[in-house]
């Protein structure tokens, strides 16, 4: 955890940031990663399903996330890890015990842009 403020950036470049409501349809271990992740398959509606890496397996097992609802940048390209491409950037909150996934508090239809 960082008790540092990043770099100031400008409003526009926050902006410029496309952050989204997904349900993860898909989430298994995933293999071979250097550090404990899962390969989430996630729906964000009208925008289609992307693939995300996620270091959650702290706080979550994987028959637990399915039907969960998170927050998701999706347009921040695609990274190749290993054999796999991320394609979006799940949001947590790193806490002592493992990153907690920021989630909506009601259910949100998939796509939603996060204002």
């Amino acid at each position: 955890m960082s008790s540092k403020v990043k770099k100031i950036i400008s409003y526009e470049d926050f902006d410029s940031l496309d952050i989204r409501i997904g349900t993860i349809i898909s989430a298994v271990h995933f293999k071979n990663a250097i550090k404990p992740a899962y390969q989430l398959l996630i729906d964000f509606g009208s925008l289609g399903e992307l693939k995300s890496s996620a270091q959650i397996t702290e706080l979550y097992l994987p028959e637990k996330l399915i039907g969960k609802q998170i927050v998701a940048a999706i347009n921040i390209g695609q990274i190749k890890i290993l054999n796999f491409t991320s394609q979006c950037l799940v949001l947590g909150v790193s806490s002592i015990k493992g990153v907690s996934l920021l989630e909506p508090n009601l259910k949100i239809q998939n796509g939603s842009l996060v204002v």
